[in-house]
């Protein structure tokens, strides 16, 4: 998953991006809040961890201005010196989800992220997941289709898994931007089909294997089992793979 952090000493940076990676999480390192708050608007993260001292703004307003802007769906976890530990409760109360008191343990902080992370992404830290033909590892976000593995992006996953989780269900417009993209529909955003016309594409959604990807005009899309045609498969459980 992807990570931001930001710390005016680069080499705190490197030593967390050095943590996150043994545990397979991708952290890109800002210097200050500006960058961090142009980066957050350019790409998605799913973690922010941040110190509390920085040159250019307080801790607490980064949290506040963060929030404001982004709401709550991002994971936020402070890293402060042990003198600022007390006003930490303030912080918590701002918005903040956690906080480490530094030097920051290696064992520790990756605890605090996968706990952080678990309670915001429940479903990709799921067992594995079968429908049919299609093949979801929620940890790792990836698909096999018949057993080889479908290259997606990390939208496209979250929408796609989205969709086989509810099969047979009509889920609006509305509904996917806000539970894959975290916002509003936009008039005249194109960016939902766009993401839709590329799941069938790359995962073949169409009857050989099972499964139709039907757009209904003016409300949104439903994700069809067709339990009696193509290879005949049976209606999929979506329990773990044994």
């Amino acid at each position: 998953m992807r990570i931001a952090m930001l710390d005016d000493e680069p080499r705190e940076i490197e030593s967390i991006q050095r943590v996150m990676a043994v545990i397979g999480h991708e952290c890109h390192g800002f210097a200050d809040g500006k960058s961090l708050l142009r980066g957050l608007r350019a790409q998605p993260y799913d973690l922010l961890v941040l110190d509390w001292r920085l040159p250019d703004v307080e801790g607490i307003e980064v949290v506040r201005r963060l929030r404001e802007s982004f709401g709550n769906r991002l994971p936020l976890l402070l890293t402060a010196d042990p003198e600022d530990k007390a006003r930490m409760t303030s912080a918590l109360l701002a918005g903040a989800d956690d906080f480490m008191v530094k030097p920051l343990g290696s064992a520790e902080l990756q605890a605090r992220v996968q706990a952080l992370l678990r309670r915001a992404y429940p479903s990709r830290f799921e067992r594995e997941l079968t429908f049919g033909p299609y093949h979801f590892s929620p940890l790792s976000s990836t698909i096999r289709l018949n057993g080889q593995p479908v290259r997606l992006k990390q939208r496209e996953y979250d929408l796609a898994l989205l969709l086989f989780r509810n099969l047979g269900r009509l889920l609006s417009r509305e509904h996917l931007m806000q539970a894959v993209w975290g916002q509003e529909l936009e008039a005249g955003s194109r960016s939902l089909d766009t993401h839709v016309s590329r799941l069938r594409t790359r995962l073949e959604l169409r009857p050989e294997n099972g499964v139709v990807l039907a757009s209904v005009y003016g409300l949104g899309y439903r994700l069809e089992f067709l339990a009696d045609e193509g290879a005949g498969l049976p209606y999929p459980s979506a329990g773990a793979a044994e």
